[in-house]
């Protein structure tokens, strides 16, 4: 329907044209320059509303004449987007020798030499040919990305946040081509912001595909020691290895930040006293902190998950099934860890509203102390008020007359004090 619209309005606007062009009148070049502004604001209205996919798609189906036109009316900062979508033989009529470049997005491509990785540098689509990695790394690709990486090297690469969108059964798994698909969740451990971000993983032909949306300290982590240790890695089983190692060290990290933290947190809940707006600032960083710990057990529990699918699988040589079982032991002692932190979790958040109920219980007290002194006195305002006051002060001033029973009711409201705070020290000494 789109397409439709776009030629009945490119129709349209050369019948116009032809028309204005053909009469003989007055201002004819203003009124011809007129019309071609009101053309272009028609086009460019009609391009913004659509995808770098569907105007890919038009430039395709259009005739060539039709598509230079909507071409030159493109955003310069959409053509790069556009490019990725159309043929390479439509690409080389509007375009000429332009290549579609990895802009927004970031692909990493390692080889595998004298035992080290070494990044080919990829700037665009040329750059990945006569490459033999170990190891793709796509960054916030688009789809059309995926598409032209996947055909050049002959595998399917999928979305990362559809993959990981899976039930989990089925993120594990084995195609019939033995391409080996992995979809897991791995840490992103910023102060304040962390979360877990979904990475797809793919085994084909020798090579690791790694699909994000987003850098990763786990990835950094792994890159800078394969570049400078000979030997780390030998091929990309080793590298999927390490990179699900290096996240459980990451998460090991996180999880003696929380220990930190909460730590500090300890050493004030466990102080003589502490306000209300103090503890609403605890409690604000124990529930932070309990979702960082949930988040770290989650995103273990699925490496574990991983690793016990290649192990069952029957994936490794028996150099990588002892290192898979050395990363599963150190996720064993992970949860213990977590389990304890949530322990730890619990009590103070147990302990912070305890103190909140004993500043409310305090308030309370001083409410109810209050009434109890004052309530003499109201009766004796009460008296005051009738007219029997006035008759037994009958024949005194009545400056003399108040005066004397605010005095008096003053002493009455002390002597009510002094005995209420006597008996709170004799119960408390029945009490200890």
């Amino acid at each position: 329907m789109s397409l439709k619209t776009l030629i009945d309005m490119l129709n349209k606007q050369k019948l116009v044209d032809g028309m204005v062009h053909s009469q003989h009148m007055h201002k004819h070049d203003f009124v011809e320059s007129l019309l071609q502004k009101q053309h272009d604001a028609e086009l460019l209205n009609f391009i913004a509303k659509q995808s770098a996919t569907e105007l890919g798609g038009y430039l395709d189906a259009l005739p060539l004449d039709d598509a230079k036109k909507l071409w030159a009316k493109l955003p310069s900062e959409r053509e790069n987007d556009v490019l990725w979508e159309i043929s390479d033989e439509r690409r080389t009529a509007l375009a000429g020798d332009r290549q579609p470049g990895f802009e927004d997005s970031k692909i990493n491509v390692y080889e595998l030499v004298e035992g080290r990785l070494k990044n080919i540098p990829i700037s665009g689509r040329k750059d990945l040919e006569g490459a033999k990695p170990i190891w793709v790394d796509l960054i916030n690709s688009t789809k059309a990305e995926r598409l032209f990486v996947g055909s050049h090297f002959g595998v399917a690469l999928p979305d990362p946040i559809e993959a990981t969108d899976l039930e989990v059964s089925a993120r594990f798994h084995v195609e019939e081509n033995d391409d080996i698909h992995l979809h897991s969740n791995f840490l992103l451990d910023r102060e304040g912001s962390a979360k877990s971000v979904p990475v797809a993983f793919i085994l084909h032909g020798g090579v690791l595909f790694s699909l994000r949306n987003e850098e990763l300290s786990v990835f950094r982590l792994q890159r800078r020691r394969a570049l400078t240790q000979p030997g780390y890695v030998t091929d990309s089983v080793d590298l999927l290895l390490d990179l699900y190692g290096a996240d459980v060290e990451v998460s090991a990290d996180s999880l003696e930040n929380i220990y930190a933290t909460l730590g500090v947190v300890g050493r004030h809940v466990l102080s003589e006293a502490i306000t209300d707006q103090q503890a609403a600032g605890i409690l604000a960083d124990i529930a932070e902190e309990e979702d960082q710990n949930g988040r770290i057990r989650s995103n273990i529990l699925d490496t574990q998950r991983a690793l016990s699918f290649l192990m069952r699988g029957r994936l490794l040589t028996p150099d990588q099934i002892s290192d898979a079982k050395q990363i599963l032991r150190n996720i064993d002692s992970l949860n213990s860890h977590t389990a304890f932190l949530f322990d730890k979790i619990n009590f103070l958040m147990d302990a912070t509203i305890g103190f909140i109920n004993i500043n409310q219980n305090k308030r309370v007290n001083q409410l109810t102390v209050f009434s109890v002194v004052f309530m003499p006195i109201n009766i004796l305002a009460g008296i005051g008020g009738m007219s029997e006051f006035s008759m037994m002060t009958e024949g005194t001033p009545w400056p003399m007359a108040y005066g004397g029973f605010i005095v008096g009711s003053a002493f009455i409201g002390l002597i009510t004090y002094v005995l209420l705070k006597q008996f709170e020290k004799k119960r408390l000494k029945k009490t200890i």
